[in-house]
């Protein structure tokens, strides 16, 4: 599980965050909301070591970074909101270097994301580059064009089941994703939760995360304004019948 306890940090000596704590227990999917400056980003670039606390801690499955650094990032499997690729690799060639570092055999690798290849119609692209992907790309007879954001952003999460982590960060998971490939990535979170997983999500499509989430932290101004279920964020707010989105609001 993650625990974030009295959390303090920013960038270049500027505060962010203030005295965040809240924790995503094993199979459990926590929303991450606020407002755009709210701290979200920061807040995730916390837990994956982009930047380093003030103050406070953060352990996964009670490991800390600056203790024991390796074995806390093969807990990780993180879906950044914009997908990072190397152009020089095809996507077989992605998934063998997620692989090699993180210290799991190549056979393995493929065994793991097998299914995801298959779902995401990806099997027969293993050789592809990124540049294949791109939106925009003049058609030819032998390569049809694809949208960049969709096609990458599913290798992205098919890179992040590689690791096979315990922990599951996904930042604005939607974006660019077709219907079909929302409602297989909310499957396959789903099968994850129920091995146990745990998994922090932040996004805006509020709709979506009350019907995903059991649990939400509402981030206002670097501090956590609110935290629980729907039923407790209602009582919380006095809200009754209200809908995250009410509450949001």
């Amino acid at each position: 599980m993650l625990e974030i306890k009295e959390l303090t940090g920013g960038y270049v000596n500027i505060p962010v965050l203030k005295d965040v704590s809240f924790e995503v227990g094993n199979g459990q999917l926590v929303g991450l909301i606020g407002l755009n400056g709210a701290g979200k980003s920061t807040t995730i670039n916390e837990i994956i070591g982009l930047l380093t606390p003030y103050k406070g801690q953060i352990q996964i499955d009670g490991l800390e970074l600056r203790t024991n650094p390796s074995d806390y990032r093969k807990k990780i499997g993180f879906i950044p909101e914009t997908p990072s690729l190397y152009e020089e690799l095809t996507l077989r060639e992605h998934i063998e270097t997620v692989a090699m570092a993180y210290d799991i055999e190549q056979e393995t690798a493929f065994k793991r994301v097998d299914k995801l290849l298959e779902k995401f119609r990806l099997k027969e692209k293993l050789d592809w580059f990124p540049v294949h992907f791109s939106k925009g790309m003049k058609q030819l007879d032998w390569f049809p064009a694809y949208f960049s954001k969709g096609m990458k952003q599913k290798v992205m999460i098919i890179c992040a089941f590689v690791v096979d982590p315990s922990l599951f960060i996904v930042d604005e998971p939607f974006l660019g994703l077709d219907p079909v490939a929302i409602a297989d990535l909310i499957q396959l979170l789903d099968e994850e939760k129920k091995k146990g997983k745990s998994i922090l999500m932040s996004t805006h499509v509020l709709d979506s995360a009350e019907k995903m989430c059991d649990s939400f932290v509402i981030l206002h101004k670097g501090q956590v304004r609110a935290k629980g279920s729907l039923t407790e964020l209602r009582a919380q707010f006095q809200m009754p019948d209200a809908s995250l989105n009410d509450i949001y609001l």
